[in-house]
């Protein structure tokens, strides 16, 4: 169970970080909301992928790739997206916050998924009872990045380049090209970097 736990932590700080950048936007009285159904749903989502995919997640060709391409785009679009009004009606808006943290954390939650049912050997109860004795660091740290992106804006370019780097890294890990594309595996997750941050400055300016 401790070993669990602190997997839980260690791979929670992307989760943490693509949570508060996706309900940042949002008026501050939906912001708890967003975090907290967001991150359930995405809590629910990886045991659903311990219980039936964890298996197929390693060995289905092109599965990490798409994955990967999909947290590129999820980065882009969190990082460009900066409405300064809240334009939309807020409960649409709080319904695509929520979609886009548990999509994106399911995605992220790959690997952890992976590490979490090898620590417990197989015992899906205890998977369940690590998950869930990790929601509030999760919840918390969504929380505190909302504020630190609030006070510090740059901050946000951080969060989408990281969110490059790990869709990057999925991506070269998939079955179908891993043996191709190893070798520039760090060049890769560098220019995904510099792709997501960089688009997301040209869409900043175009629409100003």
């Amino acid at each position: 169970m401790l070993q669990i736990i602190v997997i839980d932590i260690l791979l929670a700080g992307d989760n943490a970080i693509v949570i508060g950048m996706a309900a940042r936007n949002l008026p501050a009285h939906l912001q708890k909301k967003a975090i907290f159904w967001g991150t359930a749903g995405a809590i629910i989502l990886r045991l659903v992928m311990a219980f039936l995919f964890v298996e197929a997640l390693n060995n289905i060709p092109a599965l990490r790739l798409v994955g990967g391409i999909l947290l590129l785009w999820i980065g882009y679009k969190l990082v460009a997206d900066d409405e300064s009004e809240h334009n939309i009606e807020a409960k649409d808006n709080l319904r695509a916050a929520i979609t886009t943290i548990v999509i994106a954390d399911g995605i992220m939650g790959i690997d952890n998924v992976i590490g979490v049912v090898g620590a417990a050997g197989g015992h899906m109860t205890m998977v369940a009872i690590g998950m869930l004795i990790t929601v509030p660091i999760i919840i918390y740290g969504s929380t505190l990045f909302v504020k630190v992106i609030e006070r510090f804006p740059i901050i946000l370019y951080v969060g989408g380049g990281i969110l490059g780097w790990v869709g990057a890294g999925m991506a070269v890990e998939d079955t179908l090209i891993a043996h191709s594309v190893e070798p520039y595996a760090l060049f890769i997750k560098i220019a995904a970097v510099i792709l997501v941050v960089g688009a997301s400055l040209v869409a900043k300016k175009l629409k100003k």
